[in-house]
């Protein structure tokens, strides 16, 4: 079984920083993608930050020069560093992982989510 842990989430005041963990364990052969998703209340799921296996990262125009993504394929981890925090950056951001596993005698790529970790950034 698969899972992903996700840590780092909190209060903070705006313009602070905060720094988002991710995990995944079990039975894994290659992650594909890693990202982080956030869903404020009212709003649709939204894509945060994205890598890839090769390296390439993406943003949320939102979010452009204050998050960073970066990733350990070696831990099978990846964090988002976040800083200049803004009221509206509140949410319950999700931790996101296309991974290959072998099942059975099958060998399958699977979406995976962490269970969702509270940031909450006061004005």
């Amino acid at each position: 079984q698969v899972q992903l842990v996700e840590s780092g989430g909190g209060l903070v005041q705006a313009g602070g920083s905060l720094r988002l963990s991710c995990a995944a364990s079990g039975s894994i052969l290659s992650i594909n993608a890693m990202s982080w998703f956030r869903q404020a209340p009212g709003n649709q799921r939204e894509l945060v930050a994205g890598t890839t296996s090769g390296g390439a990262t993406n943003y949320a125009d939102s979010v452009k020069g204050r998050f960073t993504i970066s990733r350990d394929n070696a831990k099978n981890t990846v964090t988002l560093q976040m800083s200049t925090l803004k009221p509206e950056d509140t949410a319950v951001y999700y931790c996101y992982a296309q991974i290959r596993r072998r099942k059975l005698l099958s060998i399958e790529s699977q979406d995976y989510w962490g269970q969702g970790t509270q940031v909450t950034v006061s004005s």
